[in-house]
C-alpha cells in the first residue's frame, strides 16, 4: 500500500532498495538513454578506426575499445546515481561540486593543455575535465538552496547560488571554455526560473549575459573567429564546418548504409564533435531525426514528470538537469548542421569522450532521482 502526502507518492518499505528503485524509476527515459548508448557504440565502430589511423595509432580499435569502457561506466554511473535519495542526491552533489572545484583551480596551475585551452586534468593513462561534473552539482545545489527560501526566508540563499555560479563561471572561462559557460549561464537561469525568479533578477541576468558576450567576443580572438565565420562563411576556413554538411547531405534519405561513409575519413573530430554528422551519412535523415526525437522524448517526458514534483528542490533541480542534458544535445546538433557556431561541445552518450560520458550519465542519473517516486524511507523535505 501507498501513502500520499500531499501530491506526493511514498512508497512503502521494502527489504530492497534496488526493488524500491525498480518499481520507482521512470523507465522510459531510462530506455532511451540506454538506446542512445547503444547507437554510440553502433557509430564508434564507424567512425573510431578512420580517427585513430589518422591520429597515428597503431591500432585500428583504439577509440572503439575506450568507447567500450567509458560506455560500460556510464551505465553504472546512471544506474546507482538514479538509486539515490534526494537528500543523497543532494549530498552527493556537493561532494562533487568540492572535488570539481579543486580541480578546476589546479587546471589553471597543472592542466593539460589541447587546443589551445586547458581544461582537462593527467591521471595515469587518462584525462579528466572537471567541468563535465561540476554543471549537473552546481544545478542541484542551486535548486536546494533555492528552495531554502521557503524554509528560512530571511537567508540570503538566491545570493549563495549566485556566488557559487559566478565562480564556476570565473573559473571556466579562464581555460577558456565558452561552450560550457554558456551551457552552465543557460541550466542555472533555468533552475533559478522554475524555482520563482524575481523580474529585477531576470533583468539583471539579460542585462548581465548581454554584457558578458560582448566582452567575450571583443576579448577572446577564437570566439571572435567562430562568430565571424558563421556570419561570413566565405572570409574564412569553415573546412569542419563544410566537411559535416557534405557528410549529411551524402547521406540523404536512408543514408549511404552501415560503414559506408567516406566524409568521416577527412573529417576532423568525426567519432566526438561531429559524430551525429557521421549518423547522418551512413543512415540517413531518418535516423537522424529518430535521435532527435529520442532527445525530445528525454526532455520532454524528465521536465513533464519534474513540474509534478511537489517539492521545491526536487522540481527546480530535476527542471535544471534535464535542460542541460537537452541543450548539450541541441548545441551539437546545431553545430552539425550549421545553425550556429561551432562550440566544441559532445552528443550525449553517442561522441566519444569519457569525461562527458559519465558526466552525462551523472546529469541524468541524478535527474531520474529526483523525479523517482521517494521511499518512506528517503522521504524528507527539501531534502
Amino acid at each position: 500500500m501507498s501513502v500520499s502526502l500531499g501530491n506526493t507518492v511514498v512508497l512503502p518499505r521494502s527489504g530492497s532498495a534496488v526493488s524500491e528503485w525498480r518499481l520507482s524509476v521512470d523507465w522510459p527515459i531510462l530506455a532511451a538513454a540506454l538506446t542512445l548508448l547503444g547507437l554510440g557504440l553502433m557509430l564508434s565502430l564507424a567512425a573510431g578506426p578512420p580517427a585513430a589511423e589518422r591520429l597515428g595509432y597503431a591500432d585500428p580499435y583504439h577509440f572503439v575499445k575506450r568507447h567500450c569502457v567509458f560506455a560500460a561506466g556510464a551505465v553504472a554511473v546512471l544506474t546507482l546515481s538514479s538509486m539515490l535519495s534526494q537528500v543523497w542526491v543532494r549530498r552527493a552533489s556537493a561532494l562533487i561540486f568540492s572535488g570539481s572545484f579543486v580541480l578546476l583551480v589546479a587546471i589553471l596551475l597543472v592542466g593539460h593543455e589541447a587546443k589551445g585551452a586547458e581544461r582537462w586534468v593527467q591521471i595515469g593513462g587518462f584525462t579528466l575535465q572537471p567541468s563535465e561534473f561540476v554543471k549537473p552539482a552546481l544545478i542541484v545545489l542551486t535548486g536546494w538552496l533555492l528552495a531554502q527560501r521557503n524554509l528560512y526566508p530571511g537567508g540570503p540563499w538566491g545570493v549563495i547560488a549566485l556566488v557559487f555560479y559566478v565562480v564556476i563561471l570565473g573559473l571556466l572561462l579562464l581555460q577558456p571554455d565558452v561552450g560550457q559557460s554558456a551551457l552552465l549561464t543557460a541550466a542555472f537561469i533555468a533552475t533559478f526560473f522554475v524555482s520563482g525568479l524575481p523580474w529585477r533578477w531576470a533583468a539583471a541576468f539579460f542585462a548581465g549575459g548581454v554584457a558578458l558576450c560582448g566582452a567575450l567576443y571583443a576579448l577572446l580572438p577564437h570566439v571572435r573567429y567562430r562568430v565571424n565565420s558563421f556570419i561570413n562563411p566565405s572570409d574564412y576556413d569553415t573546412y569542419q564546418i563544410d566537411k559535416a554538411s557534405e557528410a549529411i547531405a551524402r547521406g540523404g534519405f536512408l543514408g549511404a548504409g552501415p560503414g559506408e561513409g567516406t566524409v568521416k575519413t577527412s573529417l576532423p573530430d568525426a567519432h566526438t564533435d561531429f559524430i551525429y554528422a557521421v549518423l547522418g551519412e551512413e543512415f540517413g535523415y531518418v535516423a537522424a531525426l529518430l535521435v532527435i526525437g529520442l532527445f525530445g522524448y528525454i526532455c520532454w517526458r524528465g521536465l513533464r514528470a519534474a513540474s509534478r514534483v511537489r517539492d521545491p528542490y526536487p522540481r527546480a533541480a530535476a527542471s535544471g538537469l534535464f535542460t542541460l542534458f537537452g541543450l548539450q544535445a541541441a548545441i551539437n546538433i546545431g553545430v552539425n548542421v550549421s545553425l550556429i557556431p561551432p562550440k566544441g561541445m559532445t552528443l550525449p552518450f553517442i561522441s566519444y569522450g569519457g569525461s562527458s560520458m559519465i558526466g552525462i550519465a551523472l546529469t541524468l542519473g541524478l535527474a531520474l532521482a529526483l523525479i523517482r517516486r521517494q521511499s518512506s524511507s528517503a522521504w524528507v523535505r527539501y531534502g
